[in-house]
């Protein structure tokens, strides 16, 4: 052990500069706490060690989330993108979803530039192997090195590097993700701050050589011409886009994987780690669904100035010669170089109902975690948490009020809650089917649900806040013309539109908001004909959303106003939920096994979603009558 020194004193310190990291030490510094953060490895800030994308379904509501409050990811990820695309567009605005493909080194570049320019914020490449801890309330933080720095509150947020371990067939070695060393010391110290751990899986697929790949073979996947962005405060981007490419696996492919399925550390009880079911191993896929003929792969570029391509789909943990043989049975891969093995990796995590809604341990005070130490996958989650974690950290040490937000309020708290409530035994990772009001917490209307709250905090500066009031003014000035502007049936140029487009003639006085609701007409065909002005593509966007579902937003925020009531909604001990058969299998055995004493109580146990609390709700008001 070497000699400890005393080295520095800090409000906050974060312990690991992924994207939970990051978003912590960034809020808490933009805050006005004096910030620490450490990492085993300033190159690989910000790392995107598994597919090089942002957003995609559920996961962009949570990136606009983020910008929403203040953060950082969005803004990164727009200036950082090689493609965008606009997910689930023949869907409802509740599920659509945009989704970027990043370049995976110019992301992280930015994000150390941003790091390295924030004022109050310091950067410093060690390892944390012991956090202090004295009348339980965190004190210092050890390095490898001895080196001790004081402060009044912690955000750790060590991804999967703790007590990492490698494993490729038979090829098993301790690591941290890309082959980097672990953490290993700090494991042990937390167990010994009484704090409780589980393991958990994650992998990642094989690399590749753009210039052994036949794209003939493969079905072109471009990005949209339409100028997307994450954050409400980038510029318009000009970039040129890069495709990715569709393939599938073939009965030959999955031949292969079955002749060597006792080699794959999956089903030889090597890896003890529970992995998400939602990223399931492609070996996992085969014997899982084995009748299947082929599984979609996507190949992915991994940045502009590299050659090397992701094959989305074939997360594997088989042995290298076996994985080289997989992949060139794959159409378009008859010749394929892989750069990189595909490999798992198992790592300790904290099990997060130990934590409370604010992320702060419920033991050791000033203690937060955030990403997937909490037992969360995916980057989007990672980031979420550490702007919460980092935002109540500050709020500690401020001795502010803590920041919490509902169900349904974001994305953001549903994934928390479901955190911090249920006890879950897999990966979490953030659905659209887990949030009861997803119509409200669209990823279009982040910006209006968040930034007076981020505004409130101390994360929203003056341009981000100026930006939000004129979008804000416009889109009520928009709304009121439209609720107030009439025309009758004798406005013969209307007559003639309507008539035009097949839509029904007016019979009494009729708002424009009114004829909008129309399933044909929309706020272009207006701005066309000259009855409305607008030029904010946004706000055009929110006005036609708003208007067309209306009647459904109103319900669901009557829903809101309900949900306070489940608590209050009690379950019969005899309840028979085999008797509920629409019920998903999952969900009645927890059911069977938990027996909650009410619909609330039900509602935040692990697997149990929220088109089951609705089943049951129906199911028990059938029964009353």
């Amino acid at each position: 052990m070497n000699l400890i020194f005393e080295a520095g004193k800090y409000e906050i310190i974060v312990i690991g500069a992924g994207h939970a990291g990051c978003e912590a030490a960034l809020a808490a510094a933009r805050m006005g706490c004096p910030t620490l953060l450490v990492t085993m490895s300033v190159e690989n800030i910000a790392l995107m060690p598994c597919n090089p994308s942002v957003g995609g379904p559920a996961k962009a509501q949570l990136v606009r989330e983020i910008d929403a409050l203040g953060g950082e990811m969005g803004v990164n990820i727009d200036k950082s993108s090689i493609q965008m695309r606009m997910i689930n567009t023949g869907k409802g605005p509740a599920v659509q979803a945009l989704r970027a493909q990043a370049d995976k080194h110019e992301y992280g570049r930015e994000m150390i530039k941003t790091i390295l320019g924030q004022p109050g914020l310091d950067l410093l490449m060690a390892e944390v192997v012991d956090i202090e801890a004295e009348e339980e309330r965190v004190k210092a933080v050890v390095t490898r090195t001895g080196a001790r720095y004081k402060c009044r509150a912690i955000v750790l947020t060590t991804g999967t590097y703790l007590k990492g371990r490698i494993i490729a067939g038979e090829v098993i070695f301790d690591g941290g993700p890309g082959n980097q060393f672990p953490s290993v010391r700090l494991s042990d110290s937390l167990r010994g701050m009484g704090i409780k751990l589980g393991r958990f899986k994650t992998g990642t697929p094989p690399r590749i050589d753009r210039k052994t790949i036949d794209f003939s073979r493969m079905e072109e996947q471009p990005g949209d011409d339409k100028p997307w962005r994450f954050s409400f405060i980038s510029p318009p981007p000009q970039r040129q886009q890069l495709s990715c490419w569709l393939t599938h696996s073939t009965s030959e492919t999955h031949r292969i994987v079955m002749e060597n399925i006792e080699r794959a550390p999956m089903f030889t009880g090597v890896i003890e780690g529970i992995g998400t079911r939602y990223c399931p191993s492609f070996e996992d896929k085969v014997v899982r669904f084995s009748h299947k003929p082929s599984h979609q792969l996507f190949v992915e570029p991994e940045g502009r100035d590299t050659d090397e391509m992701y094959v989305q789909g074939l997360n594997t943990s088989l042995p290298e010669d076996v994985q080289i043989r997989v992949l060139r049975s794959i159409p378009g891969l008859e010749h394929v170089h892989m750069i990189r093995t595909g490999y798992a990796i198992e790592y300790d995590y904290v099990i997060p109902t130990q934590a409370r809604p604010t992320l702060e341990n419920k033991v050791i005070a000033g203690l937060f975690t955030a990403g997937q130490i909490n037992g969360t996958s995916g980057y989007e989650e990672a980031a979420a948490q550490g702007l919460i974690a980092g935002i109540n950290a500050a709020l500690t040490v401020q001795d502010r009020a803590p920041f919490m937000l509902k169900r349904s309020e974001a994305y953001i708290g549903v994934m928390i809650d479901d955190l911090v409530t249920k006890q879950g035994n897999e990966p979490y990772r953030v659905l659209t089917s887990r949030a009861e009001y997803r119509l409200l917490l669209r990823q279009d209307n982040a910006d209006l649900r968040l930034t007076e709250m981020g505004r409130a905090i101390g994360l929203v500066d003056d341009y981000r806040w100026g930006i939000f009031k004129e979008k804000k003014t416009l889109l009520e000035k928009g709304t009121h013309y439209l609720q107030s502007t009439t025309f009758t049936s004798a406005d013969k140029e209307m007559d003639c539109y309507l008539a035009s487009i097949a839509s029904a003639p007016l019979r009494d006085r009729t708002s424009l908001w009114e004829l909008l609701r129309r399933p044909e007409i929309r706020v272009k065909d207006l701005i066309d004909c000259g009855w409305f002005n607008a030029e904010d593509e946004n706000v055009i966007s929110q006005i036609q959303i708003q208007c067309k579902y209306e009647g459904y937003i109103k319900k669901q925020r009557d829903q809101v106003l309900r949900f306070e009531k489940l608590e209050s909604k009690q379950i019969p001990e005899d309840f028979d939920y085999g008797r509920v058969y629409s019920l998903s299998n999952e969900a009645s055995q927890k059911l069977k096994e938990i027996r909650p004493l009410s619909i609330g109580h039900a509602s935040r146990i692990a697997g149990v979603t929220p088109s089951d609390i609705n089943i049951l709700l129906i199911y028990m008001q059938k029964r009353r009558k």
